[in-house]
């Protein structure tokens, strides 16, 4: 299962690399104050990904968090549940053998 993992990504890689060789235009961002930026395509495509990636990222990373915690207290609430039971006696279900000899 490694392998197909490492496979995808030299493949994603590899198509990213063509797609960058064969798009190496300057492209020009109009700013304030009449200011243009000319920033390579791929560059500049690489930093919308970005900016569109991290804020789910960061908001996956905090969710994960915070269900680490509260399941980390709850597994705490029930070990002090069970230290502070008292150990009943075991139940003895009688055998379908003894139901059948019962009067």
């Amino acid at each position: 299962m490694r392998f197909l993992r490492y496979l995808f990504l030299f493949l994603a890689a590899f198509v990213a690399a063509l797609f960058t060789y064969g798009n190496w235009t300057r492209v020009g961002i109009n700013l304030w104050s009449g200011l243009v930026a000319d920033v390579n395509l791929p560059f500049l495509l690489l930093v919308t990904f970005l900016a569109g990636f991290m804020p789910m990222w960061i908001y996956h990373l905090t969710a994960r968090w915070r269900l680490r915690q509260r399941l980390q207290t709850t597994e705490r609430t029930v070990e002090a549940l069970r230290v502070s039971l008292p150990a009943s006696e075991p139940v003895v279900v009688p055998a379908a053998a003894d139901v059948a000899a019962l009067p």
